[in-house]
């Protein structure tokens, strides 16, 4: 392994199919406001809204909602939920959904207690926040950005032509926890699902081809690849094979928990190069 490094990932997990249990654990951290984040309402059709709901209500919190969190959340969307988030006096972002809701949930957090703003400090600038943060708590239900176990958010600014991802460094950006049922996933259409894989292989490559040593991390991600093409294929021919997603859903937040990059270059050329394009 070349190189000095630190590593900590603060994220709790919670795994399985009774993964949604540790809602009912997490929840009595935090203060009675939760602003629940969400994108266009699939969650509605399949139930998890509901069972989000149920919980948060069990647990005495107060609900307020950011719904239309879109793909690659746009800055002037990023502005609206600062301001819900204020108008809550949020204590805890709950995000539901995939790796845009999850991005978007903590440029959320990090901006909320900021009088800056916020595209040109942390995406601009790559500050790091100098204001209070608001924790985040995910509930995935869409695989492959691995948002839900790092600190890094993609925001899109139409106007200015850009897409820019900062993947903070302090550990209190990071989601306190995140919530991993891999049955969220199934009703998933089969081109976002088939996306997430390309999305996942993607990370393991950017990585794994940087570098030169024999580097520890280098074979966990030929692991980690062999189990994605093996379960990817076996998930495309039967989507609620449970071992095939839960071992897809896994793979997804290793490959970008900051884990294997540990020892790595890790450039990201190409993913900037496919955000320009």
């Amino acid at each position: 392994m070349l190189g000095d490094f630190i590593y900590c990932n603060p994220t709790k997990l919670y795994f399985g199919k009774n993964a949604m249990d540790g809602l009912n654990r997490e929840l009595p951290k935090y203060g009675k406001n939760v602003l629940l984040v969400y994108g266009g309402g699939s969650i509605k059709k399949n139930g998890i809204y509901d069972k989000v709901v149920a919980i948060l209500k069990a647990n005495g919190k107060n609900i307020f909602e950011d719904a239309g969190v879109m793909p690659n959340p746009t800055v002037e969307k990023l502005y609206e939920g600062v301001e819900r988030a204020r108008a809550a006096k949020a204590d805890l972002i709950l995000a539901v959904g995939g790796g845009s809701v999850c991005d978007y949930a903590k440029a959320v957090s990090v901006s909320v207690h900021c009088d800056e703003d916020p595209w040109e400090k942390y995406f601009i600038r790559f500050e790091e926040p100098t204001c209070e943060t608001l924790p985040v708590g995910c509930v995935l239900t869409m695989v492959g950005t691995g948002s839900e176990m790092n600190g890094g958010s993609v925001i899109t600014n139409r106007k200015a032509k850009l897409k820019i991802g900062h993947v903070f460094a302090d550990e209190k950006i990071f989601p306190r926890f995140s919530v991993l049922n891999p049955e969220f996933t199934y009703t998933l259409p089969k081109y976002q699902m088939v996306s997430g894989f390309y999305d996942i292989m993607s990370h393991i490559m950017e990585q794994y081809f940087s570098g030169t040593d024999d580097n520890t991390s280098d074979y966990i991600m030929e692991g980690l690849m062999r189990s994605l093409v093996h379960s990817s294929l076996v998930a495309v021919r039967e989507p609620e094979n449970y071992e095939a997603r839960s071992n897809i859903m896994w793979t997804a937040t290793w490959a970008l928990n900051t884990l294997v990059a540990k020892g790595k270059d890790t450039d990201w050329e190409v993913h900037m190069l496919g955000q320009a394009v």
